[in-house]
């Protein structure tokens, strides 16, 4: 596998943290890919159910199917104290998911309104509603659709009833509408990746596993994409891979996986955080958090500290996460320059050979020094390697440098 190129970008700064907000120039125009920003960037109408325990039963309206009204039920919860305005959560579950209250209410729990909601046509009993969106079963997922039809395919859907989320969230005089993010888990990371690229009102993004370009490797590039002719891959590639909407994310964005995700390897992760403009300039807000075979699950998606400390860091003007830079090499040895404004309190390095499929792939972790604003470790034998960095700071989160490549000796 090549090592991949850094990217250039042109970045305007706003403040002096390493996570303030970037504005970054959004480009014109009312549609993005299939989606009508105008329409769904109205208040949807909503009908409100019962309220337990800080949370709220909530249906809202979905895109149209087949030329009917659809309903997209959810999880409202808000902070036990306080009149606000208070920052907001999207949460946006994955395959074989639902709305989570638990989910909702871990959010609420930091000062947050939170809304998860059900994309895949359920109520509350986890039955269908009569009047609910498409399923989220892969032949739904991945079956032909007519370009001139795209809400006919369960991303569709999916997509415009996260960005309806947030106009009823910022709707809400409880909410601060200039303090919205959104984080997902596995497929609900996919949509992530998407609705950040689409949605520019959002000021934080956090996609947990779900990534793009999933053409080129995924688990489904066998089972879907090698069985699809070239032109209803590029049809779906096209209009509903991740990898067209990442070049468009002008909001600060942080990717969580694990060095052995089924779903979501390393190598397509890597192009999809390289997709966002800038992404490995130690100035802006994007960060990377890969860590050693981290489970892949709903509960363990939503349960790392950094997701909580990054969305702080933006939304609440809190202690920042370190950033790495993308390593480089020389002499036998790695390195990459870090900042942080919390210390740094250990270092790691993680590797593995870089052959075979990037599941199986024995990742291992030995330390790394630090000197300075340098993190570093002399790279184990074996080629050809990949490797990168970790930092963890006192708060005990981590964050990754991209991954470098040594190939075999000639």
């Amino acid at each position: 596998m090549p090592n991949l190129p850094s990217r250039t970008a042109s970045i305007v700064l706003i403040g002096l943290s390493l996570v303030a907000a970037t504005v970054r120039a959004q480009p014109p125009g009312r549609m993005v890919g299939p989606w009508d920003l105008g329409e769904l960037k109205q208040v949807p109408s909503s009908s409100w159910g019962e309220d337990k325990d800080r949370v709220r039963e909530v249906y809202y309206e979905g895109a149209k199917l087949d030329g009917k009204p659809t309903r997209v039920f959810g999880y409202y919860a808000r902070p036990e104290t306080g009149d606000g305005p208070f920052p907001a959560m999207l949460l946006v579950h994955g395959g074989g998911g639902k709305a989570f209250s638990g989910w909702a209410r871990l959010w609420a729990d930091r000062g947050y309104v939170a809304l998860a909601m059900d994309l895949a046509g359920h109520g509350p009993d986890g039955k269908r509603l009569p009047d609910g969106g498409p399923g989220q079963d892969d032949p739904t997922k991945f079956r032909d659709f007519d370009p001139a039809r795209p809400e006919s395919m369960w991303t569709y859907h999916a997509v415009a009833a996260i960005v309806r989320g947030h106009s009823l969230l910022a709707a809400r005089e409880e909410v601060d509408a200039g303090r919205v993010g959104v984080t997902g888990i596995s497929w609900g990371g996919y949509l992530t990746c998407i609705v950040a690229g689409v949605d520019d009102r959002l000021k934080v993004a956090v996609p947990v596993y779900g990534c793009g370009f999933l053409h080129e490797d995924s688990v489904w590039k066998a089972s879907q994409f090698d069985r699809m002719t070239p032109d209803r891959r590029d049809r779906w590639v096209g209009t509903f891979d991740p990898s067209k909407y990442l070049p468009r994310v002008r909001c600060p964005i942080l990717f969580v996986n694990g060095t052995n995700d089924f779903a979501y390897p390393l190598d397509s992760y890597r192009r999809s955080y390289e997709a966002v403009p800038g992404f490995e300039d130690l100035a802006n807000p994007d960060r990377l958090c890969v860590t050693l075979r981290m489970p892949h699950g709903h509960e363990q998606g939503w349960k790392p500290k950094e997701i909580g400390i990054f969305v702080d860091g933006v939304l609440k003007q809190g202690e920042p996460l370190a950033k790495l830079a993308g390593p480089a090499m020389q002499g036998g040895r790695i390195s990459a320059k870090f900042a942080s404004k919390a210390p740094i309190e250990k270092a790691e390095l993680l590797y593995a050979i870089d052959a075979g499929p990037w599941p199986m792939r024995e990742w291992k972790a030995v330390p790394a020094t630090i000197e300075g604003e340098i993190v570093g470790a002399p790279l184990p034998p074996g080629r050809p390697l990949v490797a990168f960095l970790n930092v963890v700071d006192r708060r005990g989160a981590v964050v990754s440098s991209p991954y470098l490549v040594v190939p075999k000796a000639d």
